[in-house]
């Protein structure tokens, strides 16, 4: 049974977030007890055709009943939160989360419908769930509230870092709190589980401050508009943005209902200060000069459907982009997204306008630390055991080689994987059996409807086509009464292919006189070989291999 583990022993169970970017949840089990850390989402890769989002295969947790306390959040990142939606309406338990997480979430719960047991957790003030004691501690990312969490069970402690660098320099002054995390390593820690992004990156991710020199720099010489795109969580990024469209005397005009949200969520908790009369509604941007504005859009990463792809086709309403505008792409390039946001790039020129983005520019600075940073955490906290955490398989491989570097024993670092599961005892830890874990597909309303059986049939629509068969058969003689007749979808173009389509006509008819009357009087029999002539005639003629769909309509 799911839990139930003798006293004494403590499993870490990663059910998303180990092997791919996204996804993340980790659980934590003791005894009769389990918690998990994060439940984030992740956006649909290429093959996953049709595919809104991608969230956690969380049937563990489900078996897990009233053993499952509740979820606990590192920070508010899609990544880290953007599953929960989906995963409570079957799981009814409390979730922790510190303040722009949550406060990101109750907008999220009230969306779908939700109503969630939601507490605010802070730096320094620990709880209980069970047997586990829980502190969060601020750590910085490029996202404000963003905590690291020390868990302690009676095995000893396990501090999760959450998503982290270690910027000496934060936009708040207030930098990551390596004292409490030396405190923890004084009494000893028993794991730690470290972010694992930049573990291929030599050196130390620069202070988010480091962009402001671009970001001035273009500022001051755009002669006309200011495009400004990035995650509109990034809030320490914004208020740069706000700071440098007052100095230049820009209005800000916000286009994006998410940008308006975290703008709106973080001037209520104080994370952003600005007199109300900096920004204007996009109704009123004729009133205004080029250079007296200031545009913050969503659309970095050349999402479809966004405000800054509309506006780079020239198919927005409100906004236009001209030849003097500047566009500043402030983020990075999410795997999966390089061909959108390179078209998007090209329609932004095509409107004469100058692109500015991190391989161009200094306006982009990642959230996650680099290898010497990881370094220092590890010999911070001095775990006893080691697990490399969020990442692709090759960002953890390296991670346990940078923990190793630092003097820890291979035995002592484990690589593992979601579903993978990691067992301690007061002597020892190793690996057991796994437990289930996967992806489930959101595909509009429905949720794990969509099965890897769906996605291979869209793939081969989407490659190959699609041929209807429709014939009327006398049900009790077998004869044809009308039909064959083929409807074709990007297989061949209509116009042209008749010629084609009826010599394949001439293929169904032949076969179907091959067989017997009583054999004609069975609809599934006629479909088969319907299918098999077609099938055989499109590969030797064409090479190709439509979805054939017969339909038998029996008189």
């Amino acid at each position: 049974m799911p839990g139930a583990n003798g006293d004494g022993v403590l499993r870490v169970i990663p059910l998303g977030g180990l092997g791919e970017i996204g996804l993340n949840c980790l659980v934590l089990e003791y005894g009769d007890a389990a918690i998990a850390i994060d439940c984030g989402l992740m956006f649909p890769e290429l093959h996953m055709l049709g595919i809104d989002l991608v969230i956690p295969d969380l049937s563990y947790l489900q078996q897990l009943g009233d053993r499952f306390l509740g979820f606990v959040i590192t920070h508010g990142h899609e990544d880290h939160i953007g599953a929960l939606p989906y995963v409570l309406r079957d799981l009814r338990v409390p979730v922790y989360a510190p303040p722009m997480a949550a406060a990101l979430l109750t907008e999220k719960f009230r969306e779908h419908g939700l109503d969630v047991q939601l507490e605010v957790l802070r730096p320094r003030r620990p709880w209980r769930m069970g047997p586990f004691g829980i502190e969060a501690i601020h750590m910085t990312h490029s996202i404000v509230d963003a905590v690291a969490l020390a868990v302690t069970t009676p095995l000893g402690t396990v501090i999760h870092s959450g998503d982290f660098k270690l910027d000496q320099t934060p936009i708040d002054d207030a930098a990551s709190d390596l004292q409490c995390l030396a405190e923890y390593a004084a009494r000893g820690v028993l794991l730690l589980l470290s972010d694992s992004t930049n573990a291929e990156r030599e050196g130390y991710t620069p202070s988010e401050r480091s962009v402001r020199g671009g970001l001035d720099r273009i500022f001051s010489e755009a002669p006309g508009k200011v495009f400004f795109s990035t995650f509109s969580s990034h809030v320490h990024r914004l208020s740069q943005v706000i700071e440098l469209s007052q100095r230049y005397g820009r209005k800000i005009v916000t286009v994006g209902r998410s940008l308006n949200n975290s703008i709106k969520l973080a001037t209520q908790l104080g994370y952003l200060e600005y007199p109300p009369s900096l920004f204007a509604e996009t109704g009123n941007l004729k009133e205004l000069a080029p250079n007296e504005v200031t545009l913050l859009i969503t659309g970095s990463q050349g999402e479809p459907l966004s405000a800054l792809i509309r506006i780079a086709e020239g198919d927005h309403r409100q906004v236009s982009m001209n030849a003097d505008d500047a566009v500043i792409l402030s983020s990075r390039i999410i795997p999966g997204n390089e061909k959108s946001i390179s078209n998007m790039i090209n329609h932004i020129y095509r409107r004469g306008a100058t692109v500015h983005h991190s391989h161009n520019a200094s306006v982009h600075v990642s959230g996650h630390a680099s290898r010497e940073e990881l370094k220092l955490l590890l010999r911070l906290v001095h775990p006893r055991y080691f697990v490399p955490v969020h990442g692709e398989y090759r960002h953890l491989v390296s991670h346990r080689a940078v923990a190793q570097s630092v003097g820890m024993a291979a035995e002592a670092t484990f690589l593992i994987e979601d579903g993978n599961v990691l067992q301690f005892d007061a002597q020892a830890a190793r690996v057991t059996e796994p437990v289930q874990a996967g992806r489930v597909f959101v595909d509009g309303k429905g949720i794990g409807d969509v099965e890897d059986i769906v996605l291979r049939d869209r793939r081969h629509l989407s490659s190959d086509g699609l041929v209807l068969a429709i014939l009327s058969i006398d049900q009790h003689s077998g004869e044809i009464i009308s039909g064959p007749d083929l409807v074709t979808r990007g297989f061949i173009p209509e116009e042209g292919g008749q010629a084609y389509l009826e010599r394949a006509k001439a293929v169904v008819s032949e076969a179907l006189q091959q067989i017997t009357a009583e054999s004609r009087t069975d609809s599934m029999e006629v479909k088969e070989e319907v299918r098999k002539a077609l099938k055989r005639f499109f590969a030797k003629t064409l090479e190709r291999r439509p979805v054939i769909v017969p339909f038998v309509m029996e008189m």
